[in-house]
């Protein structure tokens, strides 16, 4: 038996990257996923396509999360879609995956570009969780992507890091509170993962790949499947006394 059999997992942002990685990890384990994407529908499309030829369950869900209007539609189109499949207006599991990272050092950021970081990699993933709190049957798992920028600095993202370290207050705040229905909280940090997103630069630049993996215990860098299989983990039964935690997955980045 799967270790999610049985369960329903939401994840933002798995139209790609770590997003689409953890979306088919899940669906390996046996739940049936919820793929949101935010434009790429073809992508999405895609990723659903994969899962099912690999035996699995999936749907797209679209809904554009840098706006505020849009994350009440997110759950009308879950509870629509998981109508439509006879399933009850619940989910297991939610993923906050989707986020952006508009790089720049403090004096570079102006006021839009941390509207909108704060928009997309804070109040998205906190909206999405409140709405989705209600449908998150009892046991359910909640797990937030953070950044190993919120540990370490790295001032050419700064924007983006501030709102990683609030993901993780939001991650051990929310845990104590929702842990009186089983429910467990949980972020998973990354660094630099090897994704299209990072093509340009990391197998452009062979020496920025050589620099990025050797600042990891390991010298190399990581894939999106190392992430998704920590998700998947932390979905699964085995992960139940482990809540408002952020987990390093940095491969002991600046250690």
């Amino acid at each position: 038996m799967n270790t999610l059999d049985g369960k329903v997992a939401l994840v933002t942002g798995a139209s790609r990257g770590i997003g689409a990685a953890i979306a088919s990890a899940l669906a390996q384990a046996g739940a049936y996923v919820l793929v949101h994407y935010g434009r790429s529908q073809s992508d999405a499309n895609t990723v659903v396509a994969q899962i099912e030829q690999a035996g699995g369950q999936a749907t797209v869900i679209q809904a554009d999360l840098s706006s505020d209007d849009e994350v009440h539609l997110l759950w009308d189109r879950i509870d629509a879609a998981l109508h439509s499949l006879n399933f009850p207006p619940q989910v297991d599991v939610i993923v906050n995956n989707a986020g952006i990272n508009l790089r720049g050092r403090i004096e570079d950021v102006e006021p839009q570009q941390l509207d909108q970081h704060l928009t997309v990699n804070l109040k998205a993933p906190f909206f999405v969780t409140k709405m989705g709190l209600p449908r998150v049957r009892d046991n359910g798992r909640i797990i937030n992507i953070s950044s190993g920028s919120a540990r370490y600095a790295r001032p050419d993202i700064i924007g983006y890091a501030m709102t990683k370290g609030a993901i993780e207050v939001f991650t051990r705040t929310l845990a104590a509170q929702v842990g009186s229905r089983g429910i467990t909280v949980n972020a998973v940090a990354p660094s630099v993962i090897d994704t299209d997103l990072n093509q340009v630069w990391l197998h452009g630049n062979e020496e920025a790949k050589q620099r990025a993996g050797s600042q990891t215990a390991f010298g190399t860098i990581a894939v999106p499947e190392d992430v998704a299989a920590i998700v998947t983990f932390l979905a699964s039964a085995q992960s139940q006394w482990i809540t408002g935690q952020t987990i390093d997955a940095t491969g002991g980045n600046r250690l």
